[in-house]
């Protein structure tokens, strides 16, 4: 019966949280089965949080040699992938991502033939556009309905790709969409059921319930596709059925683990229904109830989500919950500079502590 703090840790090995590994950026970026890429700076964080000798141009590379790619995956947001695991798992989130649009923007689409809007779309992304020029183009056939929401919705509807220089840190660009086909140079697979999908989130998140496969990925009907794979299982605390990877085992409750800072958005604080193994129930609503939707930057004590931080210019705020103890202050510093190092190595650096 794994306890608590046994999920705990056993979250942040397979997170690669307890240690930094010695890993090429495409062989975390696969093993996370993707970096949630909302705020452009988040996967380059993430990734130096977890990864030795990490810099950021090796991500900005990976985007301008197409070997990685951001794109729209689990539960309708945007990721940075591997262009082979853009190709794995569109195919298993594509059901998802048209539910998300019926869901999303069903009011406002109200007598499109969304078929159709994606067969009108095809032919101009014969070139990059962004969405609000693809709604646009789209606006004289359905006149009747905002150019914004005929341009926001193909995202979802169409597996593409946004294409650098957007993504890639201190540069910037317009979102501008390509096809995801065209871009990489390969067929994007038809939608095919997710049961690789889920065996690759149990051994990166894992163990985990149903409803914590349903949270990162959105998916329905999870519970029929578990029924025919041959996974490991296990009981809580509180006797509610754990599902694992089979080839994955449990780490000792008892490993140390450091302070890690953690960027926007990071999925190991995203990607189950039940978060008790990373933050207490008050902690959660702290972090998540900031305005605009936003989930800030945090950084995890004793392997617990403990509070916020922020880097302006040299200065890193860090914005803990509650009383850190002098010897967590100290190691806080110590892997702050570190991240100011990586974050602006062109300032002065200092480390305030606020309330």
């Amino acid at each position: 019966m794994p306890t608590a703090r046994t999920l705990n840790r056993t979250l942040l090995a397979r997170q690669l949280l307890l240690d930094r590994h010695d890993l090429r950026p495409d062989q975390a970026i696969e093993h996370l089965v993707g970096l949630q890429a909302q705020a452009t700076a988040s996967p380059y964080v993430a990734l130096w949080s977890r990864l030795t000798g990490f810099t950021a141009d090796r991500v900005g590379t990976m985007l301008e040699d197409r070997s990685a790619v951001r794109t729209t995956l689990m539960r309708g947001t945007l990721h940075l992938v591997t262009a082979r695991d853009c190709a794995r798992l569109r195919p298993a989130m594509q059901p998802m991502l048209d539910r998300v649009a019926r869901t999303n923007f069903g009011r406002d689409l109200t007598g499109v033939d969304l078929a159709a809007l994606v067969e009108a779309a095809l032919p101009l992304l014969t070139e990059p556009r962004t969405t609000a020029q693809l709604g646009a183009a789209l606006a004289p056939r359905w006149p009747d309905h905002q150019p914004r929401v005929l341009g926001a919705v193909l995202p979802l509807l169409l597996p593409v790709v946004q294409i650098p220089p957007r993504g890639i840190l201190g540069r910037g660009g317009p979102a501008a969409n390509a096809l995801a086909s065209t871009w990489l140079g390969t067929d994007i697979p038809a939608p095919e059921p997710p049961d690789s999908a889920i065996l690759r989130y149990l051994a990166a998140f894992g163990p985990a319930t149903a409803a914590d496969i349903s949270a990162w990925s959105r998916l329905t009907g999870v519970k029929s596709v578990i029924t025919r794979m041959d996974l490991k299982t296990y009981r809580d605390e509180t006797g509610r059925t754990l599902l694992d990877h089979p080839d994955a085992d449990l780490t000792d409750p008892e490993t140390p683990a450091p302070p890690r800072f953690l960027p926007e958005f990071d999925n190991v604080l995203l990607s189950h229904a039940d978060r008790t193994r990373i933050m207490g129930d008050e902690d959660r609503k702290r972090w998540s109830g900031v305005a605009n939707a936003v989930f800030p930057a945090s950084f995890l004590l004793d392997g617990f989500l403990s509070g916020t931080w922020k880097v302006d210019r040299g200065t890193l705020a860090i914005t803990p919950y509650r009383k850190v103890s002098t010897g967590d202050r100290r190691a806080l510093e110590r892997e702050g500079l570190a991240l100011l190092d990586f974050l602006a190595p062109q300032h002065d650096h200092a480390i305030h502590f606020t309330t």
